[in-house]
């Protein structure tokens, strides 16, 4: 029995429009990514929820609050801090902006300046620890003061390093564009959740 003759050309044609679909199928599929990383910050936030509460618990019972003798907290370099993280916040997102314009130029320039704020915002916080006039172990304010404000710096670190990590990904060609920057809007959503914790922890020890 004679085999049929395949033309070559009409081969390579088929291949390539199955190699096509194929990868149709495969990026028409849902990313769960997102979804993860809304899970594990909500999961983060039940913690910060969790410190809140002890913070507030301990308000309620305390006599005085914050315990007598317990020097005055300044407001000034805490609220330049506030301004330039929730800055940051309206920063990353033009970056955000840019790369679904397919700019990558963008992306690095408003990482870069987000990167610089949140680094400045951790250096003021250093500065502000090392001219308080409590200590870890003054009294319970002081002790929730440093917690509360040391857990959330440590999330600022790991933002840092997340947007540090784009840019440095972001060198290397086509690696992000207007069809793939799951890495950016990642470190966005992470950014504007580390913003909100922080407006929340500035509410409960600087100003309520």
């Amino acid at each position: 029995m004679q085999s049929p003759t395949v033309n070559p050309a009409q081969a390579e044609l088929n291949y390539h429009a199955a190699t096509s679909a194929a990868s149709h199928d495969h990026h028409g599929h849902p990313d769960h990514r997102i979804f993860g990383l809304i899970v594990f910050l909500v999961a983060e936030g039940m913690i910060f929820m969790g410190l809140f509460t002890a913070y507030l618990t301990f308000r309620a019972v305390a006599p005085a609050w914050p315990p007598e003798g317990t020097p005055e907290l300044e407001l000034l370099l805490p609220g330049i801090n506030t301004i330039i993280l929730l800055s940051s916040s309206f920063v990353i997102h033009n970056a955000d902006t840019d790369i679904k314009k397919n700019n990558v130029n963008g992306l690095r320039l408003w990482f870069g300046l987000t990167a610089l704020m949140g680094a400045i915002f951790l250096a003021g916080q250093v500065y502000e620890y090392s001219n308080l006039e409590f200590g870890l172990r003054t009294n319970i304010f002081a002790s929730t003061f440093y917690v509360l404000t040391a857990f959330h710096g440590l999330h600022v670190c790991v933002g840092l390093v997340a947007i540090l990590a784009v840019l440095w990904r972001s060198l290397k060609p086509g690696h992000y564009s207007s069809e793939q920057h799951f890495g950016v809007e990642a470190a966005e959503i992470y950014w504007h959740f580390v913003d909100v914790i922080w407006i929340i922890l500035f509410l409960l020890l600087y100003i309520l």
